[in-house]
């Protein structure tokens, strides 16, 4: 149980961190308009590689699974 109240303290204390360090290191204001930015290119390359690298981490799993039902 120790553990788990160690844990959440420090993932709460990294969360306040990174929430507060853009007050802190001056970043850029919202320019307050919508800069319409495509975001067709790159986000489309890694859904399809995610997608691409589930189905071979399931056909790995299935065959895994055949394998030590065989050897049983």
């Amino acid at each position: 149980m120790k553990r788990y109240i160690k844990i959440f303290l420090c993932v709460s204390v990294l969360v306040l961190i990174f929430n507060f360090i853009p007050k802190f290191a001056n970043a850029q204001a919202d320019p307050g308009e919508d800069p319409d930015a495509p975001i067709d290119g790159g986000i489309s390359l890694l859904v399809a590689a995610g997608v691409g690298y589930g189905v071979k981490k399931a056909r790995d799993n299935r065959k895994a699974r055949l394998n030590n039902s065989k050897k049983d």
